[in-house]
């Protein structure tokens, strides 16, 4: 069976964007030179693949053996294929002609504000998607990983295990939950993986909640206030990815892995902690930093102390955590205004 013919469907379908033909090869095929005659052994299909999640996710399945298809939608890209995830029969259509064996779902509306101003739209995306997905990677034989949140618990009772008593405080966490559960009832060999607040390679400030300081971390002649009352675990996006490519291995050699899992980093803390390792990370002044410990105001309501317990993953051999400093350097060293000092220290 010829592969390419695979990702293409016999007829136009709403909600999916065919890739040029002749282009296929370098759109997913980690081995562009290489021929393919049959289907490749492992497939996976990478929603929300352009997001800050999604790309590290992409990056780590086509690096590590994984014959990879990622999808987006408003943010498509020319090597990602355009899909209408709330389209049911786009994606009864890509899923069947794909076949994947592992779907790692990363789309979401993950702004808790947002889906608290508009809740019909996030259910949409978050929860009916989610359960349509699952239901279709059901009919295929494959395997999905739905991607939750710790905003599924208070913060009242942390640290939190896969199997702790989830009670959301806003309309995110529970679309989250729903989505959880919706999965699970379509597909019950499914796993879902809660995860943090994240960060990593992004491709503006404003992507991710711990890059997004940055600009005031460096303008030291500005005051800026930043919030210490919510404990977090910044979670570098690369170690998730690790970690849900480690799971699609586990899968393949284990077909009753399944279930609820956690995944962060072992470093706990606030926003203000955070902006202060930020400047510790870049030799930066941190004394016009300014800790706000009063809960914050404002109509979304937040868990103040979410710590996830991800040891049950790390019984399994998966894991990986990279060091918050590390991290920083990592992901913000672009966007450095001293970029002679930027070349000296990086270069």
């Amino acid at each position: 069976m010829n592969y390419t013919g695979l990702i293409f469907l016999a007829r136009p379908v709403k909600g999916v964007q065919l890739i040029n033909l002749q282009t296929v090869s370098s759109v997913v095929t980690p081995w562009a030179e290489q021929e393919v005659p049959e289907v490749p052994s492992q497939r996976a299909l990478i929603t929300g693949a352009t997001g800050l999640l999604g790309r590290a996710v992409y990056k780590e399945f086509r690096a590590n053996g994984w014959h990879t298809l990622g999808c987006a939608f408003r943010r498509a890209r020319p090597n990602h294929l355009t899909l209408d995830i709330c389209n049911p029969s786009a994606v009864r259509r890509l899923l069947q002609e794909f076949k994947p064996h592992v779907v790692v779902h990363c789309a979401a509306e993950r702004r808790p504000d947002v889906v608290e101003n508009n809740p019909q739209r996030s259910y949409n995306l978050n929860v009916a998607a989610s359960a349509t997905l699952a239901h279709e990677t059901a009919e295929v034989g494959g395997f999905m990983i739905y991607i939750s949140s710790n905003y599924v618990f208070d913060g009242k009772s942390p640290p939190y295990g896969p199997h702790s008593q989830p009670h959301p405080l806003n309309a995110y966490g529970r679309s989250k939950l729903d989505g959880e559960n919706a999965v699970l009832h379509a597909l019950p060999g499914a796993a879902v993986l809660r995860l943090p607040l994240l960060y990593g390679e992004v491709n503006e400030l404003e992507e991710s909640g711990v890059t997004v300081i940055f600009d005031r971390i460096q303008h030291a002649n500005k005051s800026a206030s930043l919030d210490d009352w919510q404990r977090r675990q910044p979670t570098h996006t690369q170690d998730v990815a690790f970690v849900l490519r480690q799971m699609a291995d586990h899968w393949m050699q284990d077909k009753s892995f399944c279930g609820i899992y956690h995944w962060a980093s072992c470093e706990m803390m606030t926003k203000y902690e955070i902006g202060c390792a930020m400047a510790d990370a870049f030799n930066l002044p941190s004394s016009h930093l300014r800790a706000v410990t009063e809960e914050p105001t404002g109509h979304v309501q937040r868990p103040r102390d979410a710590t996830l317990d991800f040891s049950a993953l790390e019984l399994l051999g998966i894991g990986q955590h990279t060091p918050l400093r590390i991290g920083l350097r990592k992901a913000l060293w672009p966007f450095l205004d001293d970029r002679r000092w930027r070349q000296m220290v990086f270069h």
